[in-house]
């Protein structure tokens, strides 16, 4: 059994979410919050000595039809401090729709638009890491093959 940490990077805000491989499943911890990388980056190693993830899963934010824009270019340089800094490998997973898979789950679960707001980057991140779960490079990721 392996806990992994998910993330859903953004300028403003990043979501966590967090899963035990045994089990498969993902569920939202929290959102971080500003811009200052240096905030950011104690908060993730306050989680990262909590959890003791052995692998971090970082959403690649692309177009629908999968090209590249300016947030791949940085959820990418994230994902490589990420490693540089934790010395933990990380894994990208294509993003596309999550966030708009995030809202309608809330939505749906009867949050109101602040709330769908204050806990959005955190369900995407919980979709990411669910879709890293669901895939058959996770078990491969983790076995390094």
């Amino acid at each position: 059994m392996a806990t992994v940490l998910g993330f859903d990077f953004g300028t403003a805000r990043i979501g966590v979410a967090v899963g035990e491989t045994e089990v498969g499943m993902a569920q939202p911890i929290q959102v971080i919050q500003g811009e200052a990388n240096d905030a950011r980056f104690a908060a993730i190693a306050k989680l990262i000595d909590e959890w003791r993830p052995t692998t971090l899963v970082v959403g690649l934010p692309v177009h629908v039809d999968g090209t590249e824009h300016d947030m791949t270019a940085r959820a990418r340089r994230f994902a490589n401090q990420l490693n540089g800094r934790f010395r933990l490998p990380v894994v990208l997973v294509d993003e596309r729709l999550t966030s708009l898979e995030a809202e309608a789950m809330l939505r749906e679960a009867g949050h109101g638009w602040r709330g769908r707001k204050q806990h959005l980057d955190a369900v995407a991140a919980q979709r990411i890491l669910q879709t890293w779960f669901e895939s058959s490079h996770a078990t491969d990721d983790l076995t390094g093959c």
